[in-house]
């Protein structure tokens, strides 16, 4: 089934407040309980609400803005060649959650240049990480066909201290894509303090985003 067709929630990011979301059946949170939804649901993303992953307006009350930073890191995709795999990045949509260099740090390998060696594993292993990335910063190709997206029904993830995990094809309104990035999964911003808002550019760790309850 082709993306356009599992685009059955939409999520709206409003000016200043929280994100809108639309005929979303699946929220949960890091602990994977699902948690209540309605029809249409205001989830926080300035990062103060008492009531988190639900908004409760603190938005106003803290002057919550939801400008980009110029410093962000510039959108720019690299693609690293390999004999059986190229594998495709981009630093500037990345939410820093770690899976990658965690999970295969012969492929991924944090504080050196180039960071992405293809040559470190073999070209099933890559693919079974670069799935786990949540931003869509990552993606391969296999003699010259991009693999980018995945089959899964819409879905948010209210990750531990961290952004929400968005997959399933969820329609997101009158956002400025990142190069390569994909549509049926990314990261939103919940601590308000991304530098590439709405999406998750690795901030909270930064400013130590709490979030005990979720």
């Amino acid at each position: 089934m082709e993306g356009k067709d599992k685009k059955v929630s939409v999520i709206k990011c409003t000016k200043n407040g929280p994100y809108i979301v639309k005929g979303l059946e699946d929220l949960r949170n890091s602990r994977d309980e699902k948690l209540p939804t309605r029809e249409v649901m205001a989830l926080c993303r300035c990062g103060g609400s008492g009531n988190k992953p639900f908004c409760d307006g603190t938005h106003a009350r803290i002057g919550f803005s939801d400008e980009r930073s110029p410093d962000r890191v510039p959108d720019r995709r690299d693609d690293y060649k390999a004999t059986e795999i190229t594998i495709h990045d981009n630093r500037g949509i990345c939410s820093h959650a770690g899976f990658c260099t965690d999970g295969l740090p012969s492929v991924f390998r944090l504080g050196r240049e180039p960071w992405i060696d293809p040559h470190g594993a073999d070209a099933e292993e890559i693919i079974r990480t670069i799935k786990r990335c949540p931003s869509g910063a990552l993606s391969y190709s296999i003699k010259g066909v991009e693999y980018r997206d995945q089959d899964r029904e819409p879905a948010i993830k209210v990750s531990k201290n961290g952004p929400y995990y968005v997959t399933g094809w969820i329609g997101l309104e009158d956002v400025e894509w990142g190069e390569g990035a994909s549509r049926e999964h990314y990261t939103l911003c919940r601590c308000g303090a991304s530098r590439n808002k709405p999406f998750c550019s690795g901030q909270h760790w930064n400013i130590k985003f709490s979030d005990d309850k979720n």
